[in-house]
């Protein structure tokens, strides 16, 4: 049941991504990639609210956090789960790990693509 909940919550994210990057796309343009921009910011604006509001004002059974957060947001945008685990480090006292795991998150994800890119153009 607990996969089933995660894959419907995922493709309702993903449906929600998809939608959202073609309307940003004509409304804005596509010279910046103002849709990830956007889809980023939000889903880690919703899982905070969502986190905020399971850790201060109410409990929600395993199933709904699966939902929601696994499913939903994960399939909206997996930025909202990294945001959430930069946070935590952060709140425990780990700045250093913390600012480790961003930069790091970050260089490395964009050198992962460069490379791909890279071995496919010279694979192809």
């Amino acid at each position: 049941m607990h996969y089933l909940l995660v894959f419907i919550g995922g493709g309702i994210g993903s449906t929600l991504r998809h939608i959202l990057n073609i309307l940003i796309a004509r409304l804005l343009g596509t010279g910046f990639p103002y849709h990830t921009f956007i889809i980023n910011i939000t889903g880690s604006t919703v899982m905070g609210l969502i986190a905020g509001y399971l850790a201060f004002k109410g409990e929600a059974s395993q199933p709904w956090r699966l939902f929601l957060m696994t499913g939903v947001l994960g399939g909206y945008t997996t930025f909202s789960a990294f945001s959430l685990d930069a946070m935590l480090l952060y709140e425990r006292g780990q700045l250093g790990l913390a600012l480790l795991y961003v930069t790091g998150s970050v260089v490395l994800s964009i050198a992962g693509l460069f490379a791909g890119l890279a071995l496919m153009r010279h694979l192809a």
